[in-house]
């Protein structure tokens, strides 16, 4: 090997040492470079507050009125029955207070003692639902709720005229318009069901407790407006079609 071409191969071997030194310095401060910029932005990100959408929809947004469809098929197919509207106000999408008024009409002939009774008033509730759903401004809801109830009503009895055994003959026996008052308590589960724009149909199931009430002078009502048949609990439900308004 000539000593030419031995220096050349030295510095050649140098060349490469030192490109090789600074690429692996480039790289190094790269790296370095990159890291700082990762753990800034981490930072930065940490720093920065997660803002929510706004909620666009009103406090006051619009009511539905609704009517019951089961109280007039009762009173088609029983002995009882009742007309039923409501109107609920719809706050947010997220809680709905409802008012609802009826009028119900019991008559019923009892084969044992053979007393007919007759009973027609209104009754009123007031409440309030409350939106189950996640997503409360979706059209389809579920509600649970509560309702003070109450009404004011009259009751008519009568019976054939009863045969006096001792003395002969008979005398009749009835009573028109006996006062009678309930106020009861009502939990509510209830399902709301879009079916076509403003158009919704729901369904309700009740359970109602009777809190005080007034019997008259002749004694318990068989049938309370609003309430059902005398007694200190009941079960009780609604179908209603329901427009938004």
């Amino acid at each position: 090997m000539t000593p030419r071409r031995s220096i050349s191969n030295y510095i050649s071997i140098l060349v490469f040492s030192i490109l090789m030194l600074f690429a692996w310095q480039a790289q190094a401060q790269g790296q370095t470079q990159g890291k700082a910029q990762n753990q800034a932005q981490e930072k930065a990100d940490e720093n920065v507050v997660q803002v929510e959408p706004t909620d666009s929809v009103p406090f006051f947004n619009g009511f539905a009125v609704s009517a019951d469809l089961v109280g007039p098929l009762q009173l088609f197919v029983g002995d009882y029955g009742q007309y039923e509207a409501a109107l609920r106000i719809n706050l947010k999408d997220r809680w709905f207070p409802i008012f609802e008024l009826g009028y119900g009409k019991g008559e019923h002939n009892d084969e044992v003692t053979l007393i007919s009774t007759k009973t027609n008033a209104p009754y009123g509730r007031v409440g309030i639902d409350f939106n189950l759903m996640k997503n409360k401004h979706d059209k389809y809801r579920i509600y649970v709720g509560v309702r003070y109830a109450y009404t004011n009503f009259k009751t008519s009895y009568s019976h054939p005229d009863i045969k006096d055994t001792y003395w002969g003959g008979t005398s009749p026996w009835g009573a028109e318009d006996v006062s009678g008052k309930y106020h009861w308590a009502e939990a509510v589960f209830s399902v709301d069901a879009s079916i076509w724009g403003p158009i919704h149909l729901g369904w309700s199931a009740r359970y109602k407790k009777r809190l005080s009430y007034s019997k008259g002078d002749i004694g318990n009502a068989w049938y309370v407006p609003g309430f059902g048949k005398n007694g200190s609990t009941r079960l009780g439900g609604t179908f209603n079609v329901i427009i938004d308004i």
